[in-house]
């Protein structure tokens, strides 16, 4: 079905037959349950969701018991989720800078890891610098992080320092500071 289709279904529908539709999607979904709260209980359910998704990624590093799985994959996906559930582009830029800071003390304490985790670490702090590229409000509340990654990332191999270097030099609003 396509979405024309489903709007034309969803037209035909009565009030109490689409919240019924509507009250079945959230207690099946995870993520239409997250995205409803978010719009309807509003920034304190926003709140819950960025804690939930920015603990989800530190588990992948960092769990209360045990070693880091360091599934990337389920950490990306909590902050994609999170991005989709509320539309917050700041959290969501928050969520994506915690992951690098994530990576990097996870390489700093335990050693070289591999190039994918590497690219992965690289591209998103790619991302977070081309977003405080955009937005200098953003990068001013963020740019003592931004510094604490690098710092953090001096003795670690495989390039990664030069890289996270190249992309913080790319953020205009940096050079007012140098």
């Amino acid at each position: 079905m396509n979405l024309t289709t489903l709007k034309k279904s969803l037209k035909e529908l009565d009030q109490k037959e689409l919240i019924g539709l509507v009250a079945d999607l959230y207690k099946l979904n995870p993520e239409v349950k997250g995205y409803l709260s978010s719009r309807f209980a509003g920034d304190d359910e926003v709140a819950v969701l960025y804690e939930k998704a920015k603990k989800v990624v530190q588990n992948e590093f960092f769990p209360d018991r045990g070693l880091g799985k360091l599934r990337l994959s389920k950490a990306k996906e909590a902050i994609t989720s999170f991005s989709k559930m509320t539309g917050d582009e700041f959290r969501t830029l928050d969520l994506m800078l915690f992951y690098v800071e994530m990576g990097t003390e996870f390489t700093s304490l335990y050693g070289d890891i591999g190039e994918s985790f590497y690219n992965s670490m690289n591209t998103m702090f790619d991302r977070v610098a081309e977003q405080c590229n955009e937005n200098e409000e953003w990068y001013d509340q963020l740019k003592d992080r931004l510094e604490n990654v690098l710092d953090n990332a001096s003795d670690v191999g495989w390039g990664y320092w030069d890289d996270l270097r190249d992309s913080h030099a790319s953020i205009q609003w940096s050079w007012d500071e140098e």
